[in-house]
């Protein structure tokens, strides 16, 4: 049950806040609080939640509400977490969001008009679910980094485009629970999506991608001016990987995970036949994302300045190096933690595990703006 924590250093806070983030294969705490204005990190840790269903490290699990709860407060306590107030995040996978375009009515008609448009979108019946939108901003509205070259016709210039959210109040029951009987008092539950987005990108007018590779699927998110543009899943990850090595290796999945973690993609001739095998998904993961972004610059005829890496998936030995070859564009890996006051002694330590605690990092500085 890995636990990787740094001890709070800062002691307890009356302006400490807590960021959750309950992944596919482990859930991750990250502990902020606020002095002079700036964030600082007070404690932060990981538990694999595989042990708890019985199953490998590693490996997505579909656990029961009681063990996830019940692993929550084992981290917590491993974590020194010192606070109880806290936001959460919710899986893509428990929500949906969409866009849609809609005419450019007034306000109250739109209040009115986009939930009966959504429904459209939504696979269950509207009572069974809680709906937000946001209207995205025209771009000749915005400050603009150079001359469009996207031909708008007269309909395009009549309509809005919409950003509708909607998660499923099971959804929510649920992550209500789990924060409760772990004596946490949320204020919020965010969709994975945005709080990745607020950790792991600057503020920019540039066209960004962001990729987010966890235990069972790859995320993809384009976003520009600081506006969620497009979103995609890919229904392959790390865990992909382990199976897959495992399976054309012959050796048990804890093996398999072993040498990806040791191992990954090594130059070394001798690691030719486990470099094929890992190579394999990677090249599927990165055709499809590469789809996504090449459609994305055909339509709106611009590029996407920069891939940003995020997820646990991405820590893989030699990963961004073969992302750089495979994207025609700039790739870095998100160094969330490069937005909070750390100790130099970690730096180092938190630039490499940076990625996989985006979500967690994102949800505690959103969490942390409440208290301005």
């Amino acid at each position: 049950m890995p636990i990787s924590s740094l001890f709070n250093l800062f002691g307890k806070s009356d302006t400490s806040v807590l960021g959750i983030d309950v992944g596919a294969s482990s859930i991750k705490v990250v502990q902020l609080k606020k002095k002079k204005g700036r964030a600082i990190l007070e404690t932060y840790g990981e538990l694999a939640l595989g042990p708890y269903g019985g199953i490998e490290i590693g490996r997505a699990t579909n656990l029961p509400t009681e063990k996830i709860i019940e692993g929550l407060i084992d981290l917590i306590k491993e974590s020194n977490v010192t606070t109880k107030r806290c936001g959460i995040a919710i899986p893509l996978s428990s929500s949906l969001v969409t866009f849609i375009k809609m005419p450019a009515f007034d306000s109250k008609q739109l209040v009115q008009m986009i939930p009966i448009e959504a429904r459209k979108y939504i696979p269950v019946p509207i009572t069974e679910v809680v709906l937000d939108w946001w209207i995205i901003p025209k771009e000749d509205k915005m400050v603009s980094a150079g001359p469009q070259t996207e031909s708008k016709t007269p309909a395009d210039k009549d309509t809005i485009d919409v950003l509708v959210v909607v998660i499923h109040k099971e959804a929510l029951a649920k992550y209500k629970e789990i924060t409760g009987k772990a004596s946490l008092e949320a204020s919020f539950y965010e969709i994975e999506i945005f709080s990745t987005i607020r950790a792991a990108l600057e503020q920019g007018i540039e066209a960004q991608m962001v990729l987010d590779m966890g235990a069972g699927t790859t995320k993809l998110y384009i976003v520009e001016r600081g506006i969620l543009q497009n979103s995609h899943t890919i229904n392959r990850g790390s865990q992909d990987i382990t199976l897959a090595i495992s399976k054309a290796m012959g050796m048990g999945v804890n093996e398999a995970e072993n040498l990806k973690r040791t191992i990954g993609l090594s130059p070394k001739p001798e690691d030719k036949a486990l470099n094929e095998v890992i190579t394999l998904t990677l090249d599927f993961i990165f055709y499809e994302a590469n789809r996504v972004l090449l459609n994305y610059q055909k339509k709106y005829n611009k590029d996407i300045a920069k891939v940003v890496l995020a997820g646990g998936g991405v820590l893989l030995k030699g990963f961004a190096e073969l992302a750089k070859t495979s994207f025609q564009t700039d790739v870095v890996l998100a160094d969330p933690f490069g937005k909070v006051e750390t100790p130099a002694f970690l730096d180092e330590l938190l630039k490499t595990a940076g990625p996989e605690f985006a979500v967690a990092v994102g949800i505690a500085l959103r969490k942390l703006g409440e208290l301005e």
